[in-house]
């Protein structure tokens, strides 16, 4: 059996804006399967980005479950965040679920895994999936090099990263608040 490969997300914080984008490609080994998958969303009354790599399926549950977590505690971000963490790591089902979810709003950036990990980088960039390090590489020189918005910055360093990484194209979702 291959592997199902995707994706692609990358967001971040400037000047008060987020934006969060990934492309559109899912992978099955060497086949193409999708060419134009969502896989970011506005969250909690449109004031938090998410993004989703990883088994479709798993992904999705994961980020339901984490919308579920936002409700429950009152859009409190790392609350909900950590919540689904543990609760990833240490039920039955959700262990074995293979995703990441990448979080944005406009005080935090976050990374959840199922290892129970809630990472915030220090430089509030989030990028996960195949092409998330070449997309996070070129963000952190547009940052550091340029004066463009959150959105271009997003939409850049996904081009770059649709150049080098065979699991990501240009068919690429930007949401911004």
């Amino acid at each position: 059996m291959g592997k199902i490969r995707s994706t692609t997300i990358i967001g971040l914080i400037r000047d008060g804006k987020l934006a969060m984008g990934g492309d559109g490609q899912v992978t099955y080994g060497n086949t193409i399967l999708k060419a134009n998958a969502r896989k970011v969303r506005k969250l909690y009354n449109n004031t938090i980005l998410a993004g989703i790599a990883g088994a479709t399926a798993d992904a999705l549950t994961l980020m339901e479950r984490f919308e579920d977590k936002l409700e429950q505690y009152k859009g409190n971000l790392s609350r909900a965040a950590v919540e689904l963490a543990k609760e990833w790591r240490t039920d039955k089902f959700l262990r074995r679920l293979e995703a990441l979810l990448a979080i944005v709003s406009k005080e935090k950036a976050l990374i959840i895994s199922g290892s129970g990990e809630v990472i915030e980088p220090d430089d509030k960039i989030v990028a996960i999936g195949s092409g998330g390090p070449y997309a996070l590489s070129a963000a952190k020189v547009l940052l550091k090099h340029t004066s463009l918005s959150a959105r271009e910055i997003v939409e850049e360093s996904l081009n770059v990263a649709a150049e080098i990484c065979i699991y990501t194209n240009r068919n690429i979702v930007i949401e911004e608040l």
